[in-house]
């Protein structure tokens, strides 16, 4: 699963500090570009609070912030309602007792990713500290460079004499260069708006992603959120140009715990940040699922009429174009809003559902199942091992409750109740993960996107790789055949490269009567969802986008524009020299002679080769290229 490059290995030992002696510390990435300093600082009245600042060449990227925490172990609930200007500050005062340093350099193989292996390659520093008041309480702040980013946590040892603690606020500050912005979403199926650092109507979702006047593209993030409560990112209320933290509600918790990370992702240009996706996952746990044999990605279509029948005409439509599985929706078993529904057993009256799985099974298809929460709740201890035995492959998560510590808790548990039955998981609604699937890999995908369920624009679309996709695999649901589609079909063939999920939803609003099976469609049938390399070759959020990805020896290229044309060079250099290749392209042709209007044509081509593809407005591009046999 792993091949270890180097493990963790010491580059100092712990430095004592003298107490009340105040913090001055610098970590670098690897490749010494971003370096983050550590300070604390001691103000007029004789009180120590924590910052920290980051720069990349030099540059400004976080500009001195706070650093601090809320905590009501020793607040009446009066004090708690203060801002934190006032004495809920529980940073305060604090003296560092000892400063560590380390390195690790390791290469882990994802079960299942847009790249074969993954590198984690960091710069760790620990500041061990003590509460001049009270020195029981101890805590750490723990801080990771790596050449994509930095990200910091706070962790707290076992307390003896303490262990419950109870964090009502985390606010930690980004201090941004005057004249930035942020792709700003206010929640996870909202669309984007790119707004300067003032005025927001609300709280930011995470990822969210900044663009510098300097011209580099910040991402600041959450990793690890499995036992905590959602943080978004809201306006500071008296600092200008300054992001704040804004947890959805308290977190109780026990010692020894760690918050999750706070990432903060910097790119010389956007697509590097698409290219780092794997940041969030290496601030993640390794796997803990031994046998991960079972775990198969996948293409995946919608059963939407649940009879018998069409469900067996849905399933021949995914033999013949070479998908996976096929999902059974809402309502398979009775009303999912409803305690009262039972979803361990078929409520329609003509839905053979074991005869459907064997049906599925005899044409290589396997079976996924929509459950709601309440069904979800009410069955987990048993059900995901029901649906084992019925030969169920995974299940989809409907309508779960997110944000709060008790629903993350329970989602967390969820997950590994169906990884222990072997079942895979796609979360829907407007839950995001934080790396989650690295730890549970069974996780495959999740919705948290405003996808095509909602129809947006092409414009939506072309933001959608450099935030949203970098909180890991999205189910945007992509459709084909519904004339609601504000896109061309070139476009929507190539959100299968552009937008990566080991569960690839296709056909949304579709149905296989719908069909008439076009010839591009052949590209759908070829294109994988796991990949063993990811390019992107160009782009940038709300303009376009070409991403190249590699299984194998052969190639798959999505392109897409937003609501205006343009015309994208596509040098093929990616290719390796020497080695000739034959492109399929398929792209938008008013000509073509099908209502689909996608064009096919087949081209020889080298990593000498620079292809012009012209995009009409909401349009695209999908090539695939496989290598000539001399």
């Amino acid at each position: 699963m792993r091949m270890l490059i180097a493990a963790l290995c010491l580059l100092g030992t712990t430095l004592a500090h003298a107490a009340g002696t105040d913090l001055d510390e610098r970590l670098a990435s690897p490749d010494g570009h971003i370096v983050l300093e550590l300070t604390q600082k001691t103000d007029a009245a004789g009180k120590r609070a924590l910052y920290y600042n980051v720069r990349y060449d030099g540059e400004p990227v976080i500009r001195d912030s706070l650093l601090e925490l809320r905590l009501d172990n020793h607040l009446s609930e009066s004090a708690m309602a203060l801002p934190i200007d006032h004495h809920a500050r529980w940073f305060e005062n604090l003296s560092v007792t000892g400063v560590h340093r380390a390195a690790h350099d390791s290469t882990w193989t994802p079960v299942t990713g847009d790249r074969a292996h993954i590198r984690d390659h960091y710069q760790a520093l620990t500041v061990d500290l003590v509460k001049d008041d009270n020195p029981t309480y101890k805590l750490a702040v723990e801080v990771r460079a790596y050449d994509a980013g930095v990200a910091l946590r706070f962790a707290f040892p076992e307390n003896p004499k303490g262990t419950y603690y109870r964090i009502v606020g985390e606010d930690v500050e980004f201090v941004m260069p005057a004249g930035t912005r942020a792709w700003f979403h206010g929640w996870a199926q909202a669309p984007y708006k790119l707004l300067p650092l003032h005025d927001w109507p609300d709280q930011s979702e995470r990822p969210l992603t900044l663009a510098l006047p300097n011209g580099l593209s910040v991402a600041l993030l959450e990793a690890r959120m499995v036992d905590y409560a959602r943080t978004k990112f809201k306006l500071s209320a008296d600092k200008p140009d300054t992001i704040v933290t804004a947890m959805h509600g308290p977190a109780d918790l026990i010692s020894p715990f760690a918050t999750p990370w706070r990432g903060i992702m910097i790119a010389r240009r956007p697509g590097q940040l698409i290219e780092n996706d794997d940041f969030i996952l290496n601030l993640n746990d390794a796997s803990r699922i031994a046998d991960t044999s079972w775990i198969k990605p996948g293409k995946i279509m919608r059963i939407m009429s649940l009879t018998t029948k069409d469900a067996k005409a849905n399933i021949d439509f995914a033999a013949r174009h070479h998908l996976q599985y096929v999902l059974i929706d809402f309502k398979w078993y009775g009303n999912a809003f409803s305690f009262d529904a039972d979803p361990s057993k078929v409520a329609l009256p003509d839905f053979d559902l074991p005869a459907i799985i064997a049906y599925a099974k005899e044409h290589g298809i396997g079976v996924w199942l929509y459950v709601n929460q309440q069904g979800l709740l009410a069955q987990s201890d048993t059900l995901f091992k029901t649906y084992r035995d019925w030969g169920v492959k995974g299940v989809k998560f409907g309508f779960v409750q997110v944000g709060s510590h008790r629903w993350t808790t329970w989602l967390e548990k969820a997950i590994q109740q169906a990884a222990d039955a072997h079942i895979m998981v796609n979360i829907h609604d407007d839950w995001r993960p934080t790396g989650e699937q690295r730890t549970w890999p069974n996780l495959m995908t999740a919705e948290g996107i405003r996808g095509n369920e909602e129809m947006p624009d092409a414009t939506h679309n072309t933001v959608l790789p450099f935030v949203r996709f970098l909180a890991g695999p999205a189910d945007y649901t992509i459709c084909y055949y519904d004339p609601r589609i504000k896109t061309t079909h070139a476009h929507q063939l190539a959100l299968a490269v552009v937008y990566y999920s080991p569960l690839q939803t296709l056909y949304w609003y579709d149905t296989p009567e719908r069909s008439h099976d076009e010839p591009e469609l052949a590209f759908w049938d070829r294109i994988p969802t796991t990949w063993d390399e990811t390019r992107v070759l160009d782009g940038a959020p709300g303009r376009d986008v070409t991403v190249a990805r590699r299984k194998g020896d052969e190639w798959f290229v999505g392109s897409i524009t937003n609501t205006e044309a343009r015309r994208v060079p596509l040098h093929l250099d990616f290719l390796p020299p020497g080695r000739s290749y034959e492109a399929t392209i398929y792209a938008d042709d008013p000509n073509a002679p099908t209502r689909t209007h996608v064009g096919i044509r087949r081209q020889k081509v080298d990593a000498r080769t620079v292809l012009q593809l012209d995009l009409p407005a909401s349009g695209g591009q999908a090539l695939w290229l496989r290598p000539v046999t001399p």
